[in-house]
């Protein structure tokens, strides 16, 4: 590791947290109805939309009403988003000419954007057009994001409210999601990154000749305005294949750094949420401290494991020490604009939260530094996550943690004034345990049959890895993945199922727990009240959560990347 490593990710963790205060607050005052600097321009656009679309936004829903209108809506989605794949070849906007998706990619890609996954078994720049970039994709990329902040919001009502059957307005906060929050931001992103070198244009691609006289197609596109919701709302699905390592999706250094800072902006103001709408800020902070803390040491794991370098490589007396004349490090899948730090950087934060950009192709880290991404994301992306789905995902694992509380000093466990009973920590495991039924139970079936194994570049364990890396991401809703694993039909149909799991199977129970908590009373803290909001509370939440993941997911583990490293420092085959 360099000086110069440590102060960039340094600077990073200062503007996350200067960015979280601020932002929570104008979130609150969105969400809460109140008036805000973007109220003149914006509130008779949300009248208009109401009027239009026959929404009372004066009526609240229950969450059984809640998740009913989410998941009408999110099929709809999937619906509209499959026709536009599939009839793309004959919809305007196709100046390249492309073809309609096969009906297995349309319904993989398909899902993968409504549950803000973004897995793509494709290259964009040679498969979607225009429309289907901007109507379809883009679209969905806000609208995902949108439905992850509304369920956080439904949730953090439930510990808000007392004695109240509703938990809001599935289409109020949707609407309110889109329009005050992700809306303005990414308009100023994309004119930002306009400015330093990002295409936004519905021109055909340019035709250039090479040094050399061959002739090369340079693909454009509206790229600008899909990669900042791409990044802001967690999404990470690509314009060009490279992701973020294309200079034309991710040219500068300062792009790179705002990008990586868009990742993690909502959700973590998404705990100041939480904070001010239970009355107490230091609650939301405690929270903050939980991802804050789980982020370092995957960032600190990640980024001295890259910049040691490869031993295998180091046996052959390559020196790998970064000096003036060289980054040093394992450099192999990694843009040479943004070096280990950044790369690794870009790494945890991309799978701590639901995003599944790039910046390096993670098939090329080191086993135990590629490992990370893949805990970050089986824990349930709840290190900030993505926007909302980080926050319910991490209120989820508290409920448990002060049921756990609870069981040791022989009281009812309380949780910001609410009492949590049968119910609620039920519902609370179940949603948990969503997730290695998944990854676990795909990964399990893909390895033993014949279509599952078909298209993997590696054999052993880093073949194992490719198959669990991408059910984890599926599941997860990152749609990151090990760039050796090819796409079939086998791969696409139960990729689109891991992802559908991961996001509807685990939203429902953890809307139950938000309806479960808004109809309880708020009970007064007494003398055997356990104590939240400090750091005996952090420790007790990080402890239950890496319990939990390591007696989960450590044997899947030790199979792929742990087996990997130690074969790599035996000098055996990796």
């Amino acid at each position: 590791m360099t000086f110069n490593g440590i102060l960039q990710i340094a600077i990073f963790c200062v503007v996350v947290i200067a960015l979280t205060r601020p932002l929570g607050g104008y979130m609150t005052r969105v969400f809460n109805g109140d008036r805000n600097w973007l109220t003149p321009v914006l509130r008779p656009v949300e009248r208009l939309l109401y009027a239009a679309s026959g929404v009372k936004p004066d009526v609240e829903q229950s969450w059984i009403v809640y998740g009913v209108a989410m998941l009408m809506f999110s099929l709809a989605g999937s619906v509209s988003l499959y026709a536009i794949f599939r009839l793309q070849d004959v919809l305007p906007l196709n100046p390249q000419g492309f073809p309609a998706l096969a009906p297995e990619l349309a319904l993989n890609t398909a899902i993968s954007f409504v549950t803000n996954t973004n897995w793509q078994f494709y290259s964009g720049e040679s498969t979607m057009s225009y429309l289907s970039q901007m109507a379809g994709l883009t679209v969905h990329n806000f609208v995902s994001a949108a439905t992850g902040i509304a369920l956080a919001m439904a949730l953090i009502r439930g510990f808000s409210r007392r004695s109240s059957k509703t938990v809001g307005n599935f289409w109020v906060d949707l609407t309110r999601g889109t329009l005050y929050i992700l809306l303005p931001i990414a308009v100023v992103g994309a004119l930002f990154l306009i400015w330093q070198g990002v295409p936004q244009t519905l021109g055909a691609y340019v035709d250039a000749t090479t040094l050399e006289g061959a002739k090369q197609s340079i693909a454009v596109g509206p790229v600008a305005s899909q990669e900042v919701i791409k990044m802001l709302g967690t999404n990470g699905g690509g314009f060009f294949n490279a992701n973020s390592a294309h200079p034309f999706e991710n040219p500068t250094a300062l792009t790179n750094f705002v990008q990586i800072v868009w990742i993690f902006a909502i959700g973590a103001a998404l705990t100041n949420v939480f904070g001010r709408m239970v009355g107490k800020e230091r609650q939301g902070w405690a929270l903050f401290g939980v991802m804050g803390l789980l982020f370092l040491a995957g960032t600190f794991i990640v980024y001295p494991v890259e910049a040691g370098g490869n031993p295998a490589i180091a046996a052959f007396g390559v020196d790998q020490s970064a000096n003036p004349l060289q980054p040093g490090g394992n450099m192999e899948g990694k843009e040479v604009r943004f070096g280990i730090a950044n790369s690794s950087l870009f790494t945890v934060v991309t799978t701590d939260a639901s995003c599944g950009a790039v910046n390096t192709m993670h098939d090329s880290l080191m086993p135990l530094a590629g490992m990370i991404p893949m805990i970050n994301m089986q824990l349930g992306e709840i290190i900030f996550g993505g926007v909302g789905s980080g926050l319910y995902g991490m209120l989820l694992y508290a409920i448990i943690a002060v049921f756990v509380a609870g069981l040791m000093v022989g009281r009812t466990p309380e949780y910001i004034g609410k009492k949590l009973e049968a119910r609620e920590v039920k519902m609370s495991i179940i949603a948990i345990l969503i997730l290695p039924l998944s990854m676990l139970g795909w990964t399990a079936i893909a390895s033993v049959v014949p279509q599952g194994v078909a298209t993997l570049s590696n054999a052993g364990p880093h073949g194992f890895s490719e198959i669990l890396y991408a059910y984890t991401s599926g599941t997860a809703n990152n749609g990151s993945a090990f760039a050796g694993l090819g796409g079939n039909m086998f791969w696409n149909v139960t990729l689109a199922i891991a992802m559908f799991m991961g996001r509807f199977l685990f939203i429902v129970p953890m809307l139950a727990v938000a309806g479960s908590l808004a109809a309880k009373k708020i009970v007064p803290p007494s003398a055997g009240t356990f104590p939240t909001d400090n750091g005996l509370f952090v420790a007790l939440l990080i402890g239950v959560i890496l319990i939990l993941g390591g007696l989960t997911f450590f044997p899947a583990l030790a199979l792929g990347p742990v087996v990997e490293h130690l074969a790599m420092r035996a000098g055996g085959l990796f």
